[in-house]
C-alpha cells in the first residue's frame, strides 16, 4: 500500500455517517487512523450519531469488530450501526452451497410420498398423483409430473419447475400457486413452469423458450 494512500473514507447519510476503511491496509493501521481522526474537536457533537462500517473485501473477525467498535464508541458519541462486508463467512458460504446444490434422485414419488430438499431438486423418475416434491430453488423431473411440485418453498420465486411430461395436480412457486384445471386434460412434453411477474402468477411454456428464465434464476450475499 502507498503511503499516501487514503485509510478511511467518510460519507454522510440521512441516517449517519459511513466509514469506508481501506481493504488493503494492515488492520492495525487502520485503527490508529481511527483513533487519531475521533479524537479531534470537529468530531465532538451534541447528539449520538450512527456510524455504519463499509470493510469491502476485508474478512472482519468479531473481535476486530469489538475493537472498532470500542474505538468508536469510547467517548459517548457515536454509535456502530452495522458492520457490511463483501465477504461471506464459512457458515454463510455452507449454506449458500446448500442452498443451490442440486440434489439428484432416481425414485419414483408415489401417493402419500413428499420428497423435500434445500436447493434444487433433479429427479429421475414419476410424481405420481398425490405424491408431491419441494425444494428451496428449482425443480427438474426426467420423467412424468402428475402429482405436486413446489419450488423456491422459503420464498425464492424466481425458481422454475421443469418436467418431461407436464400433467401436474398442483404446482407451486414461492408463495404462488397454480392449479389444474378441474375437467381431465392432456399433458405436455418438454414444459417448465415459473412465475410471471407481469401477470402475477404462474405460466406454463415450452421447455425451448425457458434459457432466459433459467438464466435469470441463479442465486447467489450481508457478515453482518
Amino acid at each position: 500500500m502507498q503511503p499516501t494512500e487514503q485509510l478511511i473514507m467518510i460519507k454522510g447519510t440521512s441516517s449517519g455517517l459511513t466509514f469506508y476503511m481501506n481493504e488493503h491496509a494492515p488492520f492495525h493501521l487502520i485503527c490508529e487512523e481511527l483513533q487519531k481522526m475521533l479524537q479531534t474537536e470537529a468530531w465532538k457533537q451534541d447528539e449520538t450519531i450512527s456510524i455504519t462500517i463499509h470493510v469491502g473485501y476485508r474478512y472482519i473477525s468479531e473481535e476486530e469488530k469489538n475493537q472498532i467498535e470500542e474505538i468508536i464508541t469510547s467517548d459517548g458519541s457515536f454509535q456502530v450501526k452495522e458492520f457490511i462486508t463483501k465477504v461471506m463467512s464459512k457458515a454463510e458460504v455452507l449454506s449458500y452451497i446448500e442452498q443451490t446444490e442440486t440434489k439428484t434422485f432416481v425414485q419414483m414419488v408415489r401417493s402419500g410420498q413428499v420428497l423435500d430438499v434445500q436447493g434444487n431438486l433433479l429427479l429421475i423418475g414419476d410424481v405420481n398423483p398425490g405424491g408431491e416434491v419441494r425444494a428451496t430453488g428449482n425443480i427438474y423431473i426426467l420423467g412424468k409430473l402428475l402429482g405436486i411440485a413446489h419450488a423456491g418453498f422459503q420464498g425464492d420465486s424466481a425458481s422454475v419447475i421443469i418436467a418431461s411430461y407436464m400433467n401436474p395436480r398442483q404446482l407451486r412457486i414461492a408463495n404462488y400457486l397454480s392449479r389444474s384445471p378441474d375437467t381431465e386434460t392432456e399433458g405436455v412434453y418438454m414444459e417448465y413452469g415459473y412465475f410471471h411477474e407481469e401477470s402475477n402468477k404462474i405460466v406454463i411454456d415450452s421447455l425451448q423458450k425457458s434459457r432466459h428464465i433459467i438464466g435469470n434464476s441463479e442465486r447467489g450475499i450481508p457478515n453482518g
